[in-house]
């Protein structure tokens, strides 16, 4: 199956990842493929699991809050805030425009 450039938009800002060249395409191609064939398992009859450590007992620990009030000293560490949260990508990758990405999609 083709890429699409919709497709690839919608990666891209999921996971941040530059797909402008031709190899990352392919590269991409290739994983798309390879989860494919997952398809082809027959999971007929299979429950579904809650984890994979279903056969033991999973003991929780209480969730006690033993520190807090540090929303100043964490935001510190942001390179770029909006009031009280991290804004996320900080800008460090900039994505091409959809018209530019057209380009490579064509040529795979």
């Amino acid at each position: 199956e083709k890429v699409t450039v919709e497709v690839l938009d919608h990666l891209e800002h999921l996971a941040l990842v530059d797909f402008r060249d031709a190899e990352g395409v392919e590269r991409l191609q290739k994983a798309i493929q390879f989860a494919d064939r997952l398809h082809e398992v027959n999971t007929d009859g299979v429950e579904p699991m809650d984890s994979v450590l279903e056969d033991r007992c999973l003991y929780l620990r209480e969730d006690d809050v033993t520190e807090g009030n540090c929303t100043n000293e964490l935001l510190k560490n942001a390179r770029e805030k909006i009031e009280e949260y991290f804004v996320a990508p900080p800008g460090n990758i900039p994505l091409p425009k959809l018209e530019e990405r057209e380009t490579f999609l064509q040529g795979s």
